[in-house]
């Protein structure tokens, strides 16, 4: 019995998992996951007629989504490092620009969160209208920062492909480049690409839960559960790859 628990214990899916689970990001995106699929099975037992279970499960959502929030507080910091980071890189032109936006706008958004995550544990407490007001305007910053992102990816994905394009019929400079140099910079360009269209697919799921919560569009919430349990199971999916490589 002894040996059966120390096989599951010591599991290389277990050490993983812990290893993920040790990451901020790891932890935020499970969280994540979780919350949006009560958000999802809450929808759908109040639909059925089953009040209580359904009570339960949005009670899981919301004490989730503000235990996330706590998670975030020092967030926008990190995003301000990647606007300015954004500034000195060598990439230029609309890439650049909607990298350093959208940097900018996912600072915007936390750091307004931060405040509705104040008020609602009365450590702030503002008038219903202005908290009304902020909770808008983080929401705001939220769909700017997807559609940033998705106009950044869109470029992004057509500038590697165009790399990918000149390094496959090679002229002038880069027809120089021996065949190992130009094979490592073809897998390099390929993981980028990967790492591009993925990130893309996740904002187009997420890019309709602050529309919805603006009024721009109306998805009910078990779809915006659904659609924000992919994008998290999509994210964590991520992560899990880049501890794994550690």
């Amino acid at each position: 019995m002894a040996s059966i628990a120390s096989q599951i214990i010591l599991h290389p899916v277990v050490s993983q998992s812990l290893k993920l689970w040790s990451t901020t990001i790891g932890r935020d995106k499970t969280y994540r996951a979780v919350q949006y699929f009560a958000r999802f099975l809450s929808w759908y037992l109040l639909r059925r007629g089953y009040a209580v279970e359904g009570a339960r499960w949005n009670n899981l959502k919301s004490s989730l989504a503000s235990g996330r929030k706590l998670m975030r507080l020092f967030k926008p910091l990190e995003n301000l490092q990647a606007a300015l980071r954004a500034i000195q890189t060598s990439v230029t032109g609309t890439e650049q620009i909607t990298s350093i936006a959208r940097q900018l706008s996912y600072f915007g958004y936390l750091f307004y969160d931060m405040l509705v995550w104040t008020h609602s544990i009365r450590f702030i407490t503002f008038t219903p209208d202005r908290a009304v007001k902020i909770n808008k305007i983080s929401l705001r910053f939220w769909l700017s920062g997807i559609l940033f992102s998705l106009v950044n990816g869109i470029v992004k994905a057509g500038r590697l492909a165009n790399e990918v394009k000149a390094l496959r019929n090679p002229s002038g400079e880069k027809a120089i480049l021996d065949d190992s140099a130009r094979r490592s910079r073809l897998n390099t360009l390929a993981t980028q690409r990967a790492a591009t269209r993925h990130q893309l697919v996740i904002d187009m799921f997420d890019v309709w839960l602050p529309a919805t919560a603006l009024g721009l569009v109306n998805v009910n919430d078990g779809a915006a559960g659904i659609l924000g349990f992919i994008s998290s199971v999509m994210a964590l999916r991520a992560q899990w790859e880049a501890v794994a490589s550690k």
